[in-house]
């Protein structure tokens, strides 16, 4: 298994596609492992060259103790590039990852070619301040099954549950191997970002995609960015919540393939 010694931590990373083009890097959601892009990577492969990694606390990277935040995955991220010898990429994120992208975006956009934000936002609310440390307190429980009970209603659509009925005990089993120290961390993360003053500063190409049914990370917040970020694309997809790129992979695709066609 491909591991790269950055930033003092190992990170796990992985190749897919046709080395002769264009890249895409995939950042991930909080939660989410290499794997996790499953329902992308096999349309996504076809048209670019695709860098998958797991961020520090997150799949098969070390997952060190101390406090995480933006500018320490950003770093570890750059480190990464720079010993792949990668000096520029798209960014395609969702969630957490898209919220990366737009640290990225604010504060190294020389490395980037384009930035693909997926069901994110730029700050907290007050409703999603209590979500999310409601998140938090559950992780601190540390039974990862009963802490997938506790959150997974937040980020799947009713529509999307009752399609797939098996979904919810194959996932709340794969919890219970998550390291909810680390997931605490990543939270911890999470709730210390606030970047809705500089969204101006981005001047790359930015696609915003927005989920119509997202109860965790409601529309508006892409509305927002949107407004903020000049230039920037704005596509709401219909009957999907947070999880979108698992609930309405083909749309994701799509309109990822299309973005960054239009960069070339």
């Amino acid at each position: 298994m491909p591991h790269l010694h950055v930033n003092d931590i190992n990170l796990y990373y992985e190749w897919q596609g046709d080395e002769t083009k264009d890249l895409m890097i995939l950042n991930n959601g909080i939660f989410m492992s290499v794997p996790s892009w499953a329902f992308q990577t096999p349309d996504l492969a076809k048209h670019f060259r695709i860098l998958a990694y797991d961020m520090r606390g997150q799949g098969r990277s070390d997952h060190p103790d101390g406090p995480y935040d933006m500018d320490l995955h950003a770093q570890d991220l750059l480190g990464l590039m720079d010993a792949l010898g990668i000096e520029r990429a798209h960014m395609v994120g969702t969630s957490y990852g898209g919220e990366l992208n737009l640290y990225l975006g604010i504060h190294h956009p020389e490395r980037c070619r384009s930035l693909t934000v997926i069901a994110s936002v730029s700050h907290s609310e007050t409703l999603l301040h209590a979500v999310v440390e409601r998140w938090r307190q559950a992780a601190l429980l540390g039974d990862g099954e009963l802490f997938f009970t506790l959150i997974y209603a937040d980020v799947y659509s009713q529509g999307f549950l009752d399609a797939n009925p098996e979904m919810v005990p194959v996932a709340r089993k794969r919890y219970a191997d998550l390291d909810l120290a680390a997931a605490v961390r990543l939270i911890e993360s999470y709730q210390r970002f606030d970047v809705r003053q500089d969204l101006h500063r981005i001047q790359i190409p930015t696609c915003i995609v927005a989920a119509e049914l997202d109860l965790l990370k409601p529309r508006r917040y892409s509305d927002f960015m949107h407004q903020e970020i000049a230039g920037s694309e704005y596509h709401l997809i219909p009957n999907a919540g947070h999880v979108v790129v698992m609930e309405q992979p083909g749309a994701v695709n799509s309109i990822i393939i299309g973005f960054l066609t239009r960069q070339r």
